[in-house]
């Protein structure tokens, strides 16, 4: 089993977390929206109702210093 690799944008305070192996562009045509108290979490999904992948806004507060830590760095 391969590791999945998630990315975290600091200036953008995001974190993205593929589920899909790969996610063309376009390829995203439906958004679940989750307003939580201190963020923003969004379910991407194909023409399939299949998940795609998971942003986070509002990372820092959402999600764990350790989990931050061990992400792919973009901004």
């Amino acid at each position: 089993m391969s590791e999945r690799r998630f990315t975290v944008d600091h200036s953008a305070d995001a974190a993205y977390f593929p589920i899909a192996t790969s996610i063309g562009a376009g390829e995203s045509v439906e958004n679940l929206i989750i307003e939580r108290p201190h963020g923003t979490l969004v379910l991407d999904f194909d023409a399939g109702g299949r998940l795609l992948g998971l942003e986070v806004l509002g990372a820092k507060a959402l999600l764990t210093a350790e989990t931050i830590r061990d992400a792919e760095v973009l901004a």
